[in-house]
């Protein structure tokens, strides 16, 4: 652990916000503590960093990361251009980079940061080379880089297990996926605080489309209703659209027109609310021209 880089993020961010040591410090040490923590004399204690993080309004796991990550300004700028990759769907960038940064020491020597180049590797496996066998595998051996003990995940394991789902999906083995998404949500009750509440709802809108297209329709609906209401208690947006639409399709299949029509416009409402028109004139058709009775097909 660099207790020198700690104690200088924790200096900068500290002058940043216009705090002095004996403001920082207050109600959690001495002023004579912070300095020499900002000076790497000396590691706080864990508890201690907590409060550090809070005042400062970082979390905690920051300060671990800049601790065991040299150059971590580097690492999380690769991170984020493979999450670029992987929303737009290049696979080809994505690839070059895995490619690139493969043998750097910061991503060598490091499981949890060479697990992000396992993970986008699994992805583009599938996605360029048609082998399911070894982006599953790949996946795997991601998770268990850092995976200590089966009965709990990390939410970047979580991340994970949500990408081995989607390509089981896609490859319509839609038992495999089911297993994996009931396994990641049964694991995600377990942590005691998420961070990204964006991956309990994905999980409520997967599992939601797999039951649907294993035609348990009522019990979709079961996982998609939980997930609206799991974003609206937490006053997100995300998948919110996607949610309502999905509900009101698994009604059209169970011809019950009047109430898909309902959900439908709501999804239509809220993609409006967030002029997200990807889905607009997909679903503006779809209402007007549903028939009672028969289904018109799935969103995406």
């Amino acid at each position: 652990m660099d207790f020198s880089a700690v104690g200088k993020r924790i200096k900068e961010l500290r002058k940043q916000i216009g705090l002095s040591q004996g403001e920082l410090a207050k109600g959690i040490c001495t002023q004579a503590q912070i300095s020499k923590i900002e000076n790497g004399d000396v590691y706080p204690y864990a508890s201690t960093l907590y409060l550090i993080s809070e005042r400062l309004g970082v979390d905690v796991n920051y300060f671990f990361d800049i601790g065991l990550t040299p150059r971590l300004d580097y690492v999380q700028e690769v991170c984020k251009q493979l999450r670029i990759t992987r929303r737009t769907m290049n696979y080809e960038e994505m690839k070059q980079i895995v490619e690139m940064e493969q043998k750097n020491p910061l991503f060598s020597q490091n499981r949890r940061n060479y697990q992000v180049l396992l993970w986008h590797k699994g992805i583009y496996e599938h996605a360029m080379n048609k082998d399911l066998g070894k982006a599953i595998q790949t996946l795997q051996e991601a998770i268990s880089l850092t995976q200590t003990t089966e009965k709990i995940y990390s939410e970047r394991e979580l991340e994970i297990m949500l990408t081995i789902g989607v390509i089981y999906f896609e490859e319509n083995d839609l038992d495999s996926a089911l297993k994996i998404y009931k396994t990641a949500f049964h694991a995600i009750k377990q942590l005691p605080y998420l961070n990204d509440i964006s991956i309990q709802t994905r999980l409520y809108y997967n599992i939601g489309r797999v039951l649907t297209r294993q035609e348990k329709y009522h019990e979709s609906i079961q996982y998609c209703q939980e997930g609206i209401d799991w974003c609206i208690k937490r006053e997100s947006l995300y998948l919110l659209g996607e949610l309502h639409y999905h509900t009101g399709y698994n009604y059209e299949l169970l011809n019950n027109p009047i109430k898909a029509i309902q959900l439908m416009e709501k999804a239509r409402l809220i993609f409006e609310l967030q002029h997200d028109n990807r889905f607009l004139t997909f679903i503006t058709k779809k209402i007007k021209n549903m028939v009672p009775g028969t289904p018109h097909g799935q969103m995406g």
